[in-house]
């Protein structure tokens, strides 16, 4: 698998090819797990403190480490592609690669996976948190056992983890959207909001800057009537659009920050009498949007590369488990053909910023 190593070029009107191959969006591994408790869901996590140790940046990455990625669920195309970056990544520097996880993406669906990953003596562990706290006792545990935990895409509380890669900020995700869902209803009318669950983190901060991006002037004349939830499942996001179409007539657009969500949706629009007429924008991969740009359904979409979300977290986790930085703000190292990153405040690495798609540039990405 090949993976850009060129950051620049990613914003609308700037598209170059991605050069990743496809991962086979059919292959998903689901690991059968056992024990471990489930946390009090609002329970405050334990302040476990910043990162400790002194960091050695010409420590070589460490070629024995185990490294397992645990995803929202198992069942899902968008955590398949990015969990194949991370696979490519530990292929990269010798480690052996893991995948475990839920079939649900429920609050603690997750706990009894890191649980096992933990006894597992598992070297690192990538985790796509479902919740900020539901999952947090268990990794507090999987830590003091040694691991070294990274999440990905959706962050637990700072204090349960290592380091967390991020997509995008979160302000360039939510403004990006907000102005694609703007332009395509010529700023004005009413939107709605097609989630995945209650409580993803990731999401809910999305739709928390969506909603300040709304409240400013240039989009007085557009009114967020509501916010549904399909939980990452595809017949129940294909039935809340239904819902949502039934329950607000005027709707003139919908935006879903969520892969799952916008297909389903996209979807329903392609076959029903709102094609074309009510506009559908989101977070979604080119591989699942292409017929629906093509027809007419949605005029574009936006994200980031999953495959190279999944490659970057690797990366991070080897650069912990091998000493080379220990979390703190500053530090430095190198994610293999991605380059070089700096980790930020609250241990978080960006990717960068996300890619717009649309037909004159879909057809060029293969993920």
């Amino acid at each position: 698998m090949m993976l850009r190593s060129d950051r620049r070029g990613r914003r609308r009107g700037g598209a170059s090819r991605v050069g990743v191959a496809a991962v086979a969006w059919t292959a998903l591994l689901a690991t059968a797990a056992c024990g471990g408790t489930t946390r009090d869901e609002n329970a405050e996590p334990e302040d476990r403190g910043g990162p400790t140790g002194e960091a050695d940046p010409d420590a070589p990455l460490r070629d024995d480490l185990v490294v397992a990625f645990l995803p929202k669920q198992v069942n899902n195309p968008y955590f398949t592609v990015a969990d194949g970056g991370g696979e490519t990544a530990v292929g990269e520097f010798g480690g052996e690669y893991k995948e475990s996880g839920p079939t649900e993406a429920s609050a603690s669906s997750q706990v009894s996976h890191v649980n096992t990953l933990s006894q597992q003596g598992t070297d690192v562990i990538a985790l796509a948190a479902n919740d900020p706290n539901a999952v947090c006792g268990a990794l507090d545990s999987a830590r003091d056992a040694g691991a070294r935990v990274v999440t990905f895409d959706s962050d637990t509380n700072p204090g349960c983890r290592d380091l967390f890669v991020n997509q995008a900020t979160a302000e360039d995700i939510a403004r990006t959207q907000v102005e694609l869902i703007a332009e395509q209803i010529g700023g004005e009318g009413e939107v709605a909001i097609l989630s995945a669950t209650p409580n993803a983190t990731n999401q809910n901060a999305w739709i928390a800057l969506m909603e300040e991006e709304l409240a400013a002037p240039e989009y007085a004349d557009i009114e967020l009537v509501t916010v549904a939830y399909g939980n990452d499942e595809d017949e129940k996001s294909f039935q809340e659009t239904q819902g949502l179409l039934r329950s607000y007539p005027d709707l003139a657009g919908i935006i879903s920050p969520t892969t799952v969500g916008l297909a389903a949706a996209a979807r329903y629009l392609s076959g029903s009498e709102f094609q074309g007429e009510v506009a559908l924008t989101g977070l979604g991969t080119p591989n699942q949007m292409r017929e629906y740009v093509h027809d007419g359904t949605v005029e574009s979409f936006a994200l980031w590369d999953p495959a190279e979300l999944g490659y970057l977290a690797a990366y991070a986790g080897a650069a912990l488990a091998s000493g080379q930085i220990t979390g703190a703000e500053g530090e430095t190292f190198t994610a293999g053909e991605l380059g070089d990153y700096t980790i930020g405040a609250d241990g978080v690495v960006v990717l960068g910023p996300p890619t717009v798609f649309e037909e004159g540039n879909v057809d060029d990405y293969d993920f």
